[in-house]
């Protein structure tokens, strides 16, 4: 179909960089992992032995390196999470967790901006997390790097900072769900395919934001992702 045959002006395709080309990678959806690290799920007071769950993003939340984010509407508790990020190149359901790697193109750092007051709020009511995660700018991402140039990280460093103070550190090994058996266990609940990115979890060391503030986040052989806070639009 050309765009001729819209009604309404098509929205552009959400994309991300790649580190090395000048081609970008296009974004399908945005599969975020609840509570995958322990310490994380100790801070948030939270059942250490949980199966893994998803949420997730839509694809025009994304936000690039070096972007200022507009504090979002209805909170006062702005929360980071720093992830590490998978992007698939193919998919299918019921991806066996031994072939899952087969179908990643790459890596990249990315923090789940959440509204903790309004999660906290739908929690308590039995209600989706949605207004606490899916909302705009909600995405910082940083260029992808492919896995044939740097493999498939299964251990370093995942870290952020604001305004220069550590505030989250954790280490890949410590991921309750490793990156295959987080492909399995998705693609158990809906079809994979290419453009897929899938947010990993974040350790401990979540806290509130405020505008005027500075994060920077990186994951050891990954990458390093920089954002800005800024007043609500």
């Amino acid at each position: 179909m050309n765009a001729a045959s819209y009604v309404i002006s098509a929205v552009p395709q959400p994309t991300l960089p790649v580190v090395g080309e000048t081609g970008t990678y296009p974004v399908r959806r945005i599969w975020c992992v609840g509570r995958n690290y322990l310490e994380h799920i100790r801070e948030m007071g939270n059942d250490e032995r949980a199966p893994p769950f998803f949420f997730g993003k839509h694809a025009d939340m994304l936000v690039p390196d070096g972007a200022t984010i507009p504090y979002p509407p209805l909170t006062k508790d702005l929360h980071h999470e720093v992830e590490l990020i998978v992007a698939m190149k193919s998919g299918g359901l019921n991806i066996p967790a031994d072939k899952a790697l087969d179908h990643v193109y790459g890596y990249a750092v990315g923090i789940d901006l959440t509204r903790r007051d309004l999660q906290i709020a739908s929690r308590k009511k039995e209600r989706p997390w949605e207004i606490g995660k899916s909302f705009d700018y909600s995405a910082p991402c940083s260029a992808i790097q492919p896995a044939s140039k740097i493999g498939h990280p299964a251990k370093g460093k995942i870290w952020l900072t604001v305004n220069g103070k550590e505030a989250q550190k954790g280490d890949l090994t410590e991921l309750i769900w490793n990156v295959p058996e987080i492909i399995w266990q998705l693609s158990q609940q809906v079809k994979l395919a290419a453009g897929d990115i899938i947010m990993t979890g974040t350790p401990a060391g979540v806290s509130q934001l405020q505008p005027g503030d500075k994060l920077e986040c990186g994951v050891d052989g990954v990458g390093t992702l920089k954002v800005n806070i800024g007043n609500p639009e």
